[in-house]
């Protein structure tokens, strides 16, 4: 399925259903394949200034469009769906980017049939590096995976996943860029209690989180084996390793990751 004989409508382009707007053009999707829908006058007007794309009304973009993307907040989902859902043609793809709301949740408000694809990217498709989830709904063949696959990896990786594990990739790659910047802020501010100046430390931490990044994705090592390989005995660095564990650094990544994960299970039930 090429790219160019799709066209794909952003339901709800806010900062996820723009970051895949952005990602589909820079691939090289043709523009006149990509609706989207705003809910604000202004918003519209800044979409189709920014990238050249057509803003319409939902009812339009469901008409007009081959794969509907929702991309609505969760608890706005079943009121846009109320909206739309009637008008859906059965053969259509919708791709849900929609956090914590199972493929059930469309298929009881879409005509019977009617395949759902649930996605979960992040951020970094802002800079072509996102880690996207992709799962079947109960209609959903392996060609409409594989048309969303071919819409998401422009915006960097992808991988299939059940769907029961969708909520944990919520938390974990759906969550985890707030993780990095938080960890990467607190080791800034360490490096200024040492004494250096701000963007000395800003420069020292952000290049060792890429290259360790990058090693950790093209070395094939476990992260043990990379750790393992920077502590030296009685060294600097299991003297702070062993700090990190007296403070429970560990623990509380596994206690936040539940957290998260429970999140997402409590917006798919408040949503319905």
């Amino acid at each position: 399925m090429s790219a160019g004989v799709h066209t794909v409508a952003v339901i709800g382009a806010g900062k996820i259903g723009e970051l895949m707007l952005s990602g589909l053009l820079r691939s090289g999707w043709p523009a006149d394949r990509l609706l989207a829908t705003a809910r604000r006058q202004i918003r519209a007007e800044e979409l189709a200034t920014r990238y050249g794309v057509r803003v319409v009304d939902n009812l339009v973009a469901v008409d007009e469009a081959d794969v509907l993307a929702i991309a609505v907040k969760p608890q706005d989902a079943a009121v846009l769906l109320d909206e739309i859902g009637p008008k859906v043609p059965a053969d259509k793809l919708v791709i849900s980017l929609c956090a914590g709301l199972p493929t059930s949740f469309f298929n009881r408000r879409l005509p019977e049939g009617t395949p759902v694809v649930r996605v979960m990217t992040n951020t970094p498709a802002l800079v072509d590096e996102a880690m996207t989830a992709i799962s079947a709904g109960v209609h959903a063949t392996g060609a409409h995976l594989a048309l969303a696959e071919e819409m998401f990896k422009p915006l960097g990786a992808t991988i299939r996943v059940p769907e029961s594990q969708q909520d944990a990739v919520t938390a974990l790659s759906g969550s985890g860029p707030a993780y990095f910047y938080l960890l990467v802020e607190a080791m800034i501010d360490a490096g200024i209690l040492l004494g250096l100046p701000r963007q000395v430390a800003h420069e020292l931490i952000v290049q060792t989180a890429i290259g360790s990044a990058v090693m950790l994705r093209d070395s094939g090592e476990h992260p043990v084996k990379l750790r393992e390989a920077v502590t030296s005995p009685a060294g600097t660095t299991i003297s702070a390793v062993r700090e990190l564990e007296k403070h429970g650094v560990r623990a509380a990544l596994l206690a936040a990751l539940e957290a998260a994960r429970d999140r997402a299970r409590e917006l798919a039930a408040q949503n319905g």
